[in-house]
């Protein structure tokens, strides 16, 4: 496994949305691979039901998706949003390197609500809490490395055409797609903070 470039704090501090960016990237895929699969095996899960999937799509396959994501939008959105807003989005993120479906099985969640029948009701909004730290652990991972990443949600306009193209089983439900690629431009939108002291409270110091 190469070094990470940077630290856990200073990977925090520079994730951002970055939404230029090119399919110029020198880190191996096998470390893209290792990324996703140890952020699967680690990040928690409700119960430790394990229900996170992930299906990263590189080079040519993260080409094809969001030639699929294109056509479907294309069919789907009137056609003054698709060309004004949809289109030039797309084809910025068909100009990067990778892409990951995030999805959660709804076996896996199913089991557990049979299990904790008192809980049941929670299951979703807890599964929903995994799905968003598997994401942040990606793209913590992938910052460190010095790569640029941005999270959108195509679903579920595309989920019948991706699960058709890549065979995805019938119990996963996408959650979210994180585009990856080389830093090509700065962030659309500037980082501004409010005040952190406005949004927290300590006690006991």
């Amino acid at each position: 496994m190469s070094e990470s470039s940077l630290t856990l704090a200073d990977a925090i501090k520079n994730r951002g949305s970055l939404h230029v960016l090119s399919n110029d990237v020198q880190i191996p895929d096998a470390r893209v691979r290792d990324i996703v699969r140890d952020a699967i095996l680690h990040s928690p899960t409700p119960f430790n039901c394990q229900a996170g999937r992930a299906v990263v799509l590189l080079k040519d396959e993260h080409t094809k998706f969001w030639d699929l994501a294109h056509q479907v939008a294309k069919a789907s959105v009137p056609a003054p949003m698709f060309e004004k807003a949809f289109e030039p989005r797309i084809k910025m993120f068909r100009g990067a390197y990778g892409t990951i479906l995030f999805y959660e099985s709804a076996d896996a969640l199913e089991t557990i609500g049979a299990k904790m029948p008192i809980l049941k009701d929670k299951i979703p909004q807890w599964s929903e809490h995994a799905s968003g730290m598997l994401q942040y652990a990606v793209w913590l991972m992938l910052t460190a490395e010095g790569l640029g990443v941005n999270l959108q949600h195509y679903n579920p306009m595309v989920d019948a055409a991706v699960a058709k193209q890549w065979g995805i089983p019938d119990d996963w439900s996408l959650k979210a797609q994180m585009v990856f690629g080389k830093p090509a431009g700065p962030r659309i939108t500037p980082k501004e903070y409010e005040p952190a002291e406005d949004r927290m409270k300590v006690f006991g110091v």
